[in-house]
């Protein structure tokens, strides 16, 4: 799976968000991190192979999320589909 290293100056948390590389939400969330300055990686999932849907299904169902995109998974813990501003800001401490 290619993933995607994004610099910002805030990494206090692990960001990762598994996007769809025509989701205009996911581009969305992408610029809002980005315009941020939050420090994140991605992975454009419709552009994986099989195999790799199918880890990044069973990564986001174990943790509790759905399968919708943008998920975005913080600390390895919390997952927030959709592109939430209030819950990602909640989340992020921002």
């Amino acid at each position: 799976m290619k993933v995607v290293k994004v610099s910002g100056r805030n990494n206090k948390h692990k960001v990762f968000v598994y996007a769809l590389s025509t989701c205009a939400w996911c581009k969305q969330t992408k610029k809002f991190l980005k315009d941020n300055g939050i420090e994140y990686e991605y992975a454009d999932v419709d552009l994986c192979d099989e195999e790799d849907q199918e880890k990044v299904s069973k990564d986001i169902l174990s943790k509790g999320g759905r399968l919708s995109y943008p998920a975005i998974i913080i600390d390895n813990k919390i997952v927030i589909n959709g592109f939430q501003v209030d819950k990602i800001k909640e989340a992020l401490e921002i």
